[in-house]
């Protein structure tokens, strides 16, 4: 077996560069256009669409015209990410496929009748569940839109006609026509996702295509070269919308439009089962994806899951809230520096001549005053540069954003999609430029707080006495306020805090002047007066927009890890100088994931290392808490109740740190929960979607790796033992960090070492060895692995200990963390009357 490990060595490389696309040479970035620029249209052909029909949302709140196609854009513009969305069943090997995700076939095991349960998604109201295939819809399982509504007026193709290419508008040979429809798509049932005509649905495909197979006949539907009769895109809003907290659905899969908003963010999405459209089936849940998915808890996911920066770093999906006083903050401290193709990015000094939304940019210092948009406080172009960069996160232009990485798997040297191709190369990109600047006035106005005492029922979770809401208020002003208000002292001159001293370089010894500036008793009294004003809560952003050092937070790292934003990256022009140029942190104490063993590690500088704060606004309705919904448990239920529970668990939590659930193999070791592998897994490469370039040699592969390539030609790479850390192999570095060859060279190597030696000590495992002795092999690989891994902080519920005795308890922590000194610990019954406090917000 060994003597046919080293002769199977030789073939890593290629099999590395055919896996991950490294070897093929094709359209080069900034030479492709998109299907709209191809088909001859330009941005004014994309007019937004003015109609109403969303007004019962979002309270009903009275919109201008503007703000209503700023609306309407967020909620059913997907600007040709139809095409994308549909190579996403590539990326991830048939894993993933919204179309059967908008279906209701009895084979898959949910429809519209359990949705919401199920994935958590949103049904649009004036759909019905699918009674059978569809004759319309090339017998698929689609919901069917209520007769009882009037018609979906974005699917009007005469005022808003798609975009004709490929077979659109052109007859399929068996009597039907593809059509061209509305830019905007057909509505799926499904807030957020629209449904397109495919252009590569012509007459071979529509011959070929068998509905019913493509649902239940594996052999069938993982065909690589399956073309499906429609494409699915995807608006912001899929991501966003969600029941509103103050007027709840009676029913959350029955909502109506009034039970909806547009800014709670999709707190209830299970993104493991949209990924892995059969992860509620044996075959589903034992494919490694599943097992990477499955870290995400609901209303959570990796942003950078397709762009991958080689960490997994699940982030919740953050309610917006009051835009107004959230850009009060960013023009006091949101200044940043801009250079390069990062001054492409749209100001609102392009729309407006005047008025106060012209002074967040400075076009003679190339200076943007900007709210901190990524957990990581990486978008700090703008508040239109952060919207815009969005679209083309959910795949916008794909003919060229895929043109810049390896999607989802990685393993390529990134580079960064510049805003100006994007400005010459594609329509779609120009016409949303053009409609973003209504977005933001749609936030503007409709982002209000949704308040406890607004909800039904919510009365009875506010019964503290005036006693203890004054407790409560102290407890804030002392504890929470220097990061969760945006309302404060004045800065003493002494300290020095300029903008001009402390963007970039200087921040991190500003911002410790800051820390310690809280802690003394002059900062606290000022406080206690501003927090104990009648008005502190209105016009509050409650965060201060701040970066926070990691050192100071103690939460999980990969957040702070993550590198799409670096120089050099896909993000690049989507992040500041100022963001760029920020120092390091210092020394986080990390735990070892197979000991517990606490051991440092310096985090490294150039925007890494930061967490920008949340805000506290309506807090009520958004547990869990942290930045991944690790601490708390959801329970699916939109409910004023159903929050009030989560909200009661996570809160707890947070102030009681020692409640938050545990490691379930390290236990009180590591200070927290690991991720681990459910069950026993595989990384599955149906024999469809191999690379084509190894297609051809299967045979032989099998041959010479039957540990790898199946008698059947399915590439198979484990088995992965359940109880396995799941960052273990997701956050292993697949290039070198450095430009230096021979650096790139030693990881080459390094990492093909590692791999085989992996596969290796799996394959040598005895027959039926159990998950436990698989787990070893794992174990006695930790070292190198660690050494290739992009994130070593495998905790994901710890840190934020503020008010708590786990704050100062500091042994074996580094002097950087140690640096902020020690905090007054809140009594139990200071903990409870912040609690209530918390629930007025």
């Amino acid at each position: 077996m060994n003597q046919g490990f080293h002769r199977a060595a030789r073939w890593w490389p290629l099999i590395a560069c055919v896996l991950l696309a490294g070897c093929s040479k094709g359209p080069q970035p900034g030479e492709v256009q998109d299907e709209a620029k191809l088909a001859g249209r330009d941005a004014a052909s994309f007019p937004h669409a003015g109609e109403d029909y969303f007004h019962d949302m979002d309270n009903a709140i009275a919109l201008s015209p503007e703000e209503i196609k700023g609306r309407n854009m967020w909620l059913v513009w997907s600007g040709g990410n139809d095409r994308f969305w549909t190579r996403m069943s590539d990326y991830t090997f048939g894993a993933f496929d919204l179309l059967k995700v908008i279906s209701s076939h009895p084979s898959l095991g949910y429809s519209r009748a359990n949705r919401w349960q199920y994935f958590g998604l949103v049904n649009e109201p004036c759909f019905n569940n699918a009674a059978g295939p569809d004759k319309a819809r090339r017998g698929l399982w689609l919901d069917v839109r209520s007769k009882d509504c009037a018609p979906d007026p974005f699917e009007n193709e005469s005022k808003y006609p798609g975009v004709a290419i490929g077979s659109r508008g052109k007859p399929l040979g068996d009597g039907t026509t593809q059509p061209v429809g509305s830019f905007y798509g057909w509505g799926t049932g499904i807030a957020g996702l629209r449904l397109f005509p495919n252009p590569d649905f012509d007459e071979k495909a529509a011959k070929a295509w068998d509905a019913e197979k493509y649902y239940t006949d594996p052999s069938y539907y993982n065909r690589k070269d399956l073309v499906r009769p429609y494409r699915v895109g995807m608006s912001c809003g899929f991501c966003h919308v969600g029941p509103s907290p103050v007027k709840p659905p009676a029913d959350p899969n029955n909502p109506k439009f009034e039970n909806l908003s547009s800014s709670v963010g999709a707190q209830y999405m299970w993104v493991d089962r949209l990924f892995i459209y059969n992860a509620n089936k044996p075959e589903g849940r034992t494919n490694y994806m599943y097992q990477l998915a499955h870290t995400y808890r609901p209303g959570a996911m990796d942003t950078s899951l397709v762009s991958t920066d080689g960490i997994n770093n699940p982030r919740t999906m953050n309610a917006v809230y009051d835009f107004a006083s959230r850009l009060e903050m960013a023009r006091r401290i949101g200044r940043e520096k801009l250079a390069g193709g990062e001054l492409d990015n749209k100001q609102f000094n392009d729309f407006i001549a005047s008025g106060p939304l012209t002074e967040f940019f400075s076009k003679a210092d190339s200076m943007v005053y900007t709210p901190h948009v990524l957990k990581d406080g990486a978008d700090s172009v703008g508040l239109l540069g952060a919207l815009n960069r969005v679209y083309l996160n959910i795949g916008l232009f794909s003919e060229e954003w895929l043109l810049h990485f390896n999607p989802v798997v990685g393993g390529k040297t990134i580079t960064p999609i510049k805003i100006a191709s994007a400005q010459k190369n594609s329509s779609y990109w120009q016409a949303t430029e053009a409609g973003t600047p209504n977005t933001a006035l749609f936030f503007l106005k409709a982002a209000q707080p949704d308040h406890l005492k607004d909800a039904p029922g919510g009365d009875k979770y506010l019964g503290a006495d005036a006693a203890t809401l004054e407790r409560g208020k102290l407890a804030f002003a002392d504890t929470c306020a220097r990061c969760h208000s945006s309302k404060a002292p004045p800065l003493p001159a002494s300290l020095e805090l300029s903008p001009q001293r402390c963007a970039g370089p200087g921040y991190v010894d500003c911002f410790k002047r800051y820390w310690g500036w809280t802690q003394t008793e002059d900062y606290k009294v000022q406080m206690r007066k501003i927090v104990q004003a009648p008005n502190f809560l209105q016009n509050n952003y409650l965060s201060t927009e701040a970066r926070i050092p990691v050192t100071l937070l103690r939460t999980n790292a990969c957040s702070p890890l993550a590198t799409n934003a670096l120089a050099g990256n896909i993000w690049d022009n989507f992040s500041s100088q100022t963001y760029k140029s920020l120092p390091s942190v210092g020394t986080v104490t990390l735990a070892d994931p197979f000991t517990g063993a606490p051991k440092p590690y310096e985090m490294p500088a150039g925007g890494r290392g930061y967490t920008r704060v949340p805000s506290l606004i309506s807090v009520w309705s958004t547990a869990p808490f942290l930045l991944n919904n690790t601490v708390g448990e959801a329970n699916g239920d939109p409910s004023v109740d159903g929050r009030m529970k989560v909200f009661d668990q996570a809160i707890e939590q947070m102030l009681w740190p020692e409640k938050r659930k545990a490691d379930a193999l390290l236990g009180a070791k590591v200070g927290g929960t690991i991720d681990r592998t459910t069950e026993r897994s595989v990384v599955t490469i149906p024999t469809g979607y191999a690379p084509e370039a190894l297609q051809p040699l299967q045979g032989a592969l099998h041959r010479w790796l039957p540990w790898l390539v199946q008698k059947d030609g399915d590439i198979v790479l484990g088995p992965i033992p359940g109880g396995v850390p799941v960052n273990l192999l997701s956050n292993l570095k697949l290039r070198a960090e450095s430009d230096d060859l021979g650096d790139k060279a030693q990881h080459v190597k390094d990492a093909g070492a590692l791999l085989v030696k992996l596969k290796l000590a799996l394959a040598s495992a005895p027959a039926g060895a159990s998950d436990e002795e698989l787990r070893q092999h794992f174990a006695n690989l930790a070292e190198p692995m660690l050494e290739l891994s992009k994130c070593r902080d495998f905790v994901v519920n710890r840190g934020h200990y503020f008010g708590t005795a786990e704050f100062n308890r500091q042994e074996g922590l580094s002097a950087d963390e140690k640096a902020f000194g020690r905090e007054p610990e809140l009594s139990d019954e200071d903990k409870r009357a912040l609690v209530s406090f918390l629930k007025t917000f």
